[in-house]
């Protein structure tokens, strides 16, 4: 099952896969591996939007579930993606890619607010940008602020570069018989619980057609086999 032509997409990282092998923080070697499936991507002529999570470093509701007040705890979240996305840029500029971040919480002396238009603007230029701080608002995920600049920024797809190759019926770490699905409904998503990204964000996509792609980062070159209609990959989408 191979990803229908596109010409804007919206790349989003989970956190986790910018330590790299560490336990925690930010590997600048493992984010200027990133950066550069990042620039092939947008070297074979695509427009990207990239979302980082905060994982690596905080985690709102790891932060809530140990007792802090949930909003509290996303805000901190939020601030989190910001570095990500800092960090990102650097890696990016140092191969000469032209980037921009752009902020939910504004914050104005390091990146720009997110202005739809703006944007729009620099990925005409031919410029990568990364949208930071989620949604701005605390209670959604890093997916539900993916899923919505996808649809926002009119992205033809939303890829997920995760650590795992795919969906799966089962969790595949825990349970060896998992079976990974090559297509899969927005329906059948949501009603199984398969656990690609949190529900609003599925269900966003679904509304409004952009389809998911579910593939491993970690593996070298993996971001271009996806494009190419290559690599092992999962794509969530309506049912034909």
């Amino acid at each position: 099952m191979s990803l229908p032509r596109v010409k804007r997409v919206l790349l989003k990282l989970s956190g986790e896969v910018l330590m790299g092998d560490q336990q925690f923080g930010i590997d600048p070697a493992f984010v200027a591996e990133l950066a550069k499936e990042v620039k092939a991507a947008k070297d074979s002529g695509l427009e990207i939007c990239l979302v980082i999570g905060g994982g690596n470093i905080f985690r709102g509701m790891a932060g809530a579930a140990q007792g802090m007040d949930r909003a509290q705890a996303d805000y901190m979240g939020m601030l989190a993606t910001v570095m990500n996305a800092l960090a990102m840029q650097n890696a990016l500029e140092q191969l000469g890619v032209h980037t921009r971040v752009q902020s939910a919480v504004q914050m104005d002396t390091v990146c720009e607010p997110v202005i739809r238009r703006r944007a729009e603007r620099h990925l005409e230029k031919g410029r990568v940008v990364i949208f930071a701080a989620g949604v701005g608002s605390p209670y959604f995920t890093t997916d539900s602020g993916a899923a919505l600049r996808a649809a926002e920024m009119k992205c033809d797809a939303l890829l997920k570069g995760t650590s795992v190759d795919g969906v799966y019926n089962a969790d595949p770490k825990k349970d060896p018989t998992a079976v990974r699905f090559d297509k899969v409904s927005y329906d059948r998503v949501l009603a199984d619980n398969l656990k690609v990204m949190d529900a609003a964000a599925v269900a966003l996509c679904r509304d409004n057609e952009i389809p998911i792609v579910v593939f491993s980062i970690r593996e070298k070159g993996n971001l271009a086999k996806v494009l190419a209609g290559e690599g092992v990959q999962t794509i969530v989408q309506k049912e034909a």
